[in-house]
């Protein structure tokens, strides 16, 4: 079960963190993968790193996901080089964190832009790959904070954006599933990344941590891969507008 050779995965937000990880953990699998990052020369590490061993066929594309020129040239080069797309893994997200009394409208337009508008337009320009073939599975990365709120930190628009995510990742599922594409959604929790350590690793926030996650930790590397290879698979094509919360308990108290 849960093999994915001869299927191709792009992963947006690839040259680190949790698109990094699922790189790896769909290479894994089989699957060959278009990775998206902005930053080309840790996708090419990258590239080198998964083709040597897994043997899989690895195309690294410079794109920021704001941009509709990148996204469209990447959805073009990817279906030039491999024919088809048949998983999309929306990864790519940044925010800047400031209350709703204080969040500026720069800050706000930032989050909106780079983790729920770009999550629209890399699915359109994919999307519709996947429509030509009739088969497709996607995947975003929304968060547990598009669920709830938080009494930890100000972080309105990341808030909203998830929450965005999560809707749009049940509205995509019904358009979708009469081209047999499938549309889901991970909720993640608290992981450690390049974006989050510095928050993470504090005194105050590790002891709020222990408070608030039934499981009194923070989720550990590779602990999100398993449900998105489930999601990507053959073995999940009943399942579409699903939002899976992999939190460590977070969202059920």
């Amino acid at each position: 079960m849960f093999n994915l050779k001869g299927r191709v995965a792009v992963i947006t937000g690839a040259s680190s963190g949790l698109g990094r990880q699922m790189s790896e953990a769909f290479a894994k699998q089989g699957a060959d993968l278009i990775i998206l990052a902005r930053r080309v020369e840790r996708l090419e590490e990258l590239k080198n790193n998964l083709e040597e061993n897994y043997g899989v066929k690895v195309l690294p594309l410079k794109c920021d996901v704001t941009l509709n020129e990148d996204i469209e040239n990447a959805a073009k080069l990817s279906e030039e080089v491999f024919g088809k797309v048949d998983i999309l893994i929306n990864c790519a997200g940044a925010s800047k964190d400031a209350g709703v009394l204080d969040m500026t409208d720069e800050e706000w337009d930032f989050t909106i832009e780079t983790d729920l508008t770009s999550v629209f337009k890399v699915t359109r320009a994919f999307g519709n790959i996947m429509k030509k073939n009739n088969y497709g599975r996607i995947i975003n990365i929304a968060s547990m904070y598009g669920l709830v709120g938080n009494t930890a930190m100000g972080t309105i628009a990341y808030h909203s954006s998830k929450g965005g995510v999560v809707n749009f990742t049940r509205a995509a599922a019904a358009e979708l599933a009469k081209y047999n594409i499938t549309c889901n959604a991970i909720c993640p929790g608290y992981f450690e990344t390049e974006l989050t350590s510095a928050v993470l690793n504090t005194e105050e926030f590790t002891e709020y941590m222990k408070r608030t996650v039934p499981m009194g930790r923070y989720g550990q590397e590779g602990e999100l891969n398993a449900g998105a290879i489930f999601l990507a698979s053959d073995e999940s094509s009943y399942v579409t507008g699903s939002i899976l919360p992999i939190d460590g308990g977070y969202t059920c108290v």
